[in-house]
């Protein structure tokens, strides 16, 4: 059997391994000892819930664990509906984290080094929030008004790596802040957008510590403490602007910083609708980084935007199967973990293609060697580095 697939079948008995694991979680109030479909097994019907786009619905992945073949193959039991439904709130969703972290760990190694001086942005976590429709009985998902509910997926995101490394969910009004504050870890590198902005917060990230970028409005005030030269890279890269600054807050309360920040103003190319040019107001507390890493920095922030247009456009994570925020939970866990399945497997960042691929192989249209192919095919297509 080709090396790729011995690969790829390596990470699909990791995460067996991994699932097998939380197989008794759950279980302890079956008393009578009759309970017949368990968290891993559960686990495995959203994985395959994933990678079958025919399944739109929970009675859809019912039938599919009356078919022999994924009995079988899968390990799952004959289900009623009834246990499928039951199963999103007893099985704890954030033991799948511990999984998660595991297969995003891997991911995050098996990529090819930076180029050049983007190494030292090879460890910048995007962080972002994304609304999943609810429907207007999901009264725990809070939005607009009682007829328009969501809930709402926050998301850590290694950008250069091209993998999610923290999750959360909440309702449609959910804190982006808040969630910030715990998705963040002492001596990560993080950029986020001005959706998150708070003064105070700054302060909280440099104590932690971590590092930081992150966009401010263009009209934020500001006090200059030292204003920085400007290289030809830093030019060529759109910088108008580089600055140390010691306060930071409103026009009418400045309090003075406990430690420097740093502002590096961005040229965008763009005018607002009076004619005045667009210009990215950055702050970020790495003073030792040139100026257009920090204008880089925030421009790799586009990379979760585009995973959350894979999770929910590709993969369907937008379409819920619970109506529970745990099973909520489950199922955003298992999107992330069928994710970084196709990233381990294929060793980059997935596609529509290579998606539709998988599909076809794991429901035995396509063979092996046309998978081997098809990866091969990519690896040939990549593009080179660029310094």
């Amino acid at each position: 059997m080709p090396a790729l697939a011995l690969q790829g079948f390596k990470y699909v008995r990791l995460l067996g391994t991994l699932l097998q694991q939380l197989h008794d979680a759950g279980t302890a109030r079956d008393r009578a000892g009759n309970r017949q479909l368990f968290y891993d097994q559960y686990a495995t019907l959203l994985l395959l819930y994933f990678f079958n786009p025919t399944l739109t619905s929970l009675r859809g992945l019912q039938q599919l664990t009356t078919l022999s073949a994924v009995q079988h193959r899968w390990d799952v039991p004959r289900t009623a509906l009834g246990s499928l439904s039951e199963a999103a709130g007893v099985f704890d969703a954030p033991l799948l984290q511990a999984v998660s972290s595991e297969l995003a760990l891997r991911a995050g190694t098996q990529g090819p080094p930076a180029p050049g001086d983007h190494e030292l942005l090879r460890d910048l976590i995007a962080i972002d929030g994304s609304l999943l429709p609810a429907l207007p009985r999901m009264v725990w998902a809070v939005w607009q008004d009682a007829q328009h509910r969501a809930a709402k997926l926050h998301v850590a995101f290694a950008v250069l790596r091209q993998v999610p490394v923290a999750v959360t969910v909440t309702p449609g009004t959910g804190s982006e802040r808040a969630e910030l504050r715990r998705l963040v870890q002492p001596g990560g590198f993080y950029v986020f957008d001005r959706g998150y902005i708070e003064y105070g917060l700054f302060v909280e990230l440099h104590a932690l510590p971590c590092s930081f970028v992150a966009r401010l409005q263009e009209r934020a005030v500001y006090e200059v403490q030292q204003a920085q030269p400007l290289t030809a890279a830093a030019q060529a890269a759109g910088v108008l602007r580089d600055c140390w600054i010691r306060r930071l807050s409103t026009e009418h309360h400045q309090p003075l910083l406990p430690a420097p920040l740093r502002v590096v103003c961005v040229a965008t190319g763009r005018s607002h609708a009076d004619g005045t040019p667009v210009v990215l107001v950055l702050v970020t507390n790495r003073l030792d980084l040139d100026a257009e890493l920090i204008a880089l920095a925030y421009r790799y922030r586009w990379a979760v935007e585009l995973f959350f247009r894979w999770l929910k456009c590709v993969l369907g994570c937008r379409h819920l199967l619970s109506q529970s925020p745990n099973g909520v939970h489950l199922q955003v866990y298992m999107a992330l973990i069928a994710s970084l399945l196709i990233s381990l497997w294929v060793g980059r960042a997935p596609s529509k293609r290579t998606y539709e691929m998988l599909c076809f192989y794991l429901s035995g249209w396509a063979t092996t060697a046309e998978m081997i192919a098809h990866i091969d095919r990519l690896h040939l297509k990549a593009p080179p580095s660029k310094e």
